[in-house]
């Protein structure tokens, strides 16, 4: 066994019940492994984080279909690259083509990859740390199954340190004893790679004799662990100190936290899009504007691309951070959906129905429906809710500047039905 091959590929499961996690998709009678059965695998987008097995499953389903197996980085290829493998695969039936971060694909890369999946010459096998609706043209997602990967947990992780341990060729070798296990699965963070390649710098260092515990796992982390690496090994951990240093006011680290991103070659898009988001998320109302100031921010990296977008990303997180702050938008959705999911479908009052037909107005549609701008300052106090709700609280205005305008404005409105 080759010691200059990394753990992680030395372990690497050849079968799916070798596979750790992903129980719902590749567990007994799931589609996915059902599909992989029957050997009628179709075209598909794995979504997760680093280290869930993506990889992993596309070369599992090509050794078991015993397939043509093609493969590529969306990193370092090109048009050129995806159209030699087409013409290839055209002599070879069933090939496989496995893209990995196909979410950095550009719109001319995957529409070169759109007339091969339509016709059958590759069954495409995409993977992505990102959102597919938002990076994979609607024309190809159509055409692809998207499978949701989940982070491992902490069993799950356990059980792949005692597989490394016993069964690799170099591992079981040494005198390793796990006595301590929660700092390699702190660190790691649900990403099974990040995990073994953690355990072997740590069994590295120690030399024959291992003892793993916390307090020895961190001193090695601290030395040993890079920076940053935008596929996966600080991605999480990187983009968290960014939004939480945002969330908590603080533009310094966030600029900080911003310039190991961009130093690491992290995605412009990626940065830009968790901005947008936490505009609502952690700002939302009490600074309206943040919102606008976001989307345009990514409407702009979008266009310029680095090193000019710095100066975008930098504006936009200084204008973040120093924002009053609310959760109450999350905090109002969040007790909605809870209301749904406890009182089901509950029917829409009579007064607010759409009446398009004269049948819905004989049957009462519309009736009584008090038009708001009929009345003093464009209100009138009816009831939107079902009865079975009527009252129910949602929305309750942060402890700031902006949301406090809007508590007394709506407690003016609705006097003590709505008073917050």
């Amino acid at each position: 066994m080759n010691p200059q091959v990394p753990l992680a590929e030395r372990i690497r499961p050849r079968s799916l019940d070798e596979l750790m996690g992903q129980e719902h998709l590749v567990g007994k009678g799931s589609i996915l492994r059902t599909s992989i059965d029957n050997n009628k695998v179709h075209s598909m987008i794995f979504w997760g984080p680093p280290g869930t097995g993506k990889t992993t499953i596309a070369n599992i389903i090509a050794h078991t279909l015993k397939a043509p197996f093609f493969q590529l980085s969306a990193i370092s290829a090109g048009v050129k690259e995806v159209r030699e493998i087409i013409e290839q695969a055209k002599t070879k039936p069933g090939a496989v083509l496995f893209i990995d971060e196909i979410h950095r694909f550009n719109k001319g890369q995957q529409d070169a990859l759109l007339g091969a999946v339509e016709k059958g010459i590759v069954t495409l096998i995409g993977a992505t740390t990102e959102n597919p609706s938002f990076e994979v043209n609607s024309a190809l997602l159509s055409r692809c199954q998207v499978y949701v990967l989940k982070p491992l947990d902490e069993n799950e992780l356990i059980a792949l340190l005692k597989i490394a341990i016993g069964k690799d060729e170099i591992l079981s070798r040494k005198n390793i004893q796990l006595k301590e296990t929660a700092a390699l699965i702190n660190i790691s963070g649900g990403d099974g790679r990040k995990l073994l390649n953690l355990l072997e710098i740590v069994c590295d260092t120690a030399g024959k004799d291992v003892i793993i515990t916390d307090s020895y796992v961190m001193e090695v982390a601290q030395k040993r662990i890079a920076l940053y690496d935008k596929s996966g090994e600080q991605h999480y951990d990187i983009i968290s100190a960014f939004i939480k240093s945002i969330r908590g006011s603080d533009p310094n680290a966030a600029l900080y936290w911003l310039a190991r991103m961009i130093e690491g070659g992290e995605d412009v898009k990626f940065i830009a899009r968790r901005l947008v988001i936490l505009a609502s998320e952690d700002i939302g109302n009490a600074n309206p504007t943040a919102l606008v100031m976001a989307n345009a921010a990514f409407d702009a990296v979008n266009k310029i691309g680095y090193p000019e977008a710095n100066i975008i990303l930098s504006q936009c997180a200084i204008y973040l951070a120093s924002s009053p702050k609310s959760n109450a938008a999350v905090a109002a959705i969040g007790e909605a959906l809870s209301a749904v999911k406890r009182y089901g479908d509950l029917p829409v009052p009579l007064q607010i129905r759409n009446a398009p037909t004269k049948l819905m107005k004989d049957m009462g549609y519309g009736k009584n429906y008090e038009y708001s701008h009929s009345y003093e300052n464009n209100f009138s106090p009816q009831e939107y809710l079902p009865k079975e709700i009527a009252g129910m609280k949602f929305f309750d205005p942060g402890k700031n500047a902006r949301e406090e305008e809007l508590r007394k404005f709506l407690k003016n409105l609705w006097k003590d039905k709505y008073n917050y």
